[in-house]
């Protein structure tokens, strides 16, 4: 079995109908798996934070990268994808 792959996904931005929806959506067709999600909505600002399962041959780690960015162009709001090593790195002595 391949050894599992994370990235941390962040999205930032004013609160509106359909954000998790579109994420959610490209997620899925990326074959991508939500380990946990943490969501809330302050002051009408929207953000979320989600660990996700890269493993799948169906997601390239660039094409994810970048359809989010789009989406987020679309939405109107930041999405930032980083690959989980550079936090496990940080915390490494």
């Amino acid at each position: 079995m391949n050894e599992q792959k994370k990235a941390v996904i962040s999205i930032l931005g004013a609160d509106r109908k359909g954000i998790i929806a579109q994420v959610t959506r490209i997620l899925y067709d990326y074959d991508v798996n939500i380990l946990d999600i943490s969501q809330t909505i302050v002051s009408g600002l929207f953000s979320m934070i989600l660990i996700a399962d890269i493993s799948s041959e169906h997601c390239p780690f660039e094409a994810l990268k970048n359809s989010l960015a789009e989406e987020g162009q679309r939405l109107n709001v930041q999405i930032r994808v980083q690959r989980s090593e550079i936090f496990e790195a940080m915390h490494q002595i």
